[in-house]
């Protein structure tokens, strides 16, 4: 079974598109959506990976966004291109939350019906001082509890207060419940990517084969 998806979403506010494979492999989208971008124009590669079982290519045209959810894609064994076209003349809101919504979604697309994977993952990932914990429920029943402590304004282009809304914008586009929490630490960057890195490694086990193709749960039903 693939477990892979397209999303494609557009608003008055972002143009998105992004491909999902959750178990890595080759994956591409039939046209990007910078295609129609003047060719001459030069354009900043910075968050793109590719190894022999897995590709991630991130551009969502803020930094900091497209540094975290590389290394959510690459911890988590995903394969993963995000594109996005947004109004960053007016700030890094609606960039930031709609790629987290559109990543949930195509997360939630390509995961299909929880059956036969262990539903509940837990991650630890240090970055030096700092170390976070991430818990992971593939509930169907969206919820998030996110607890970074970070205390500058930005990091990049990236507003602080918009990094743990990405990961609640992310969990209610997966219906998934996610706990994130920074546990110490004292530098912002690391706060914040030992989180990303730990929420991979709490998905990747909850989206890990259990050996059965039994429903992970005593309702008969998660959706």
């Amino acid at each position: 079974m693939v477990r892979a998806a397209t999303i494609n979403r557009i608003t008055n506010e972002t143009k998105i598109q992004i491909a999902l494979s959750l178990d890595g492999g080759n994956i591409a989208v039939e046209e990007s959506i910078f295609a129609a971008k003047d060719e001459s124009e030069e354009k900043e590669v910075h968050a793109t990976q590719a190894t022999s079982n897995q590709v991630v290519n991130v551009q969502t045209g803020i930094g900091f966004l497209d540094h975290m959810l590389h290394a959510l894609a690459k911890h988590s064994g995903w394969s993963l291109i995000v594109e996005c076209i947004g109004d960053l003349h007016i700030d890094d809101h609606h960039t930031a939350e709609d790629v987290a919504i559109t990543l949930g979604m195509a997360f939630h697309k390509a995961l299909g019906q929880v059956r036969g994977v262990k539903r509940f993952g837990t991650g630890f990932a240090p970055l030096d001082e700092a170390l976070s914990r991430a818990v992971v429920d593939l509930s169907n029943r969206p919820y998030a509890v996110i607890d970074l402590g970070l205390k500058r304004e930005k990091i990049g282009d990236l507003s602080c207060e918009m990094i743990p809304h990405v990961l609640e914008s992310f969990a209610q586009g997966a219906a998934i419940t996610l706990h994130v929490d920074c546990l110490r630490g004292f530098n912002d960057h690391h706060r914040a990517e030992s989180a990303f890195k730990a929420l991979a490694v709490a998905i990747k086990e909850a989206t890990s084969s259990n050996g059965t193709n039994d429903v992970p749960s005593t309702k008969g039903v998660l959706f």
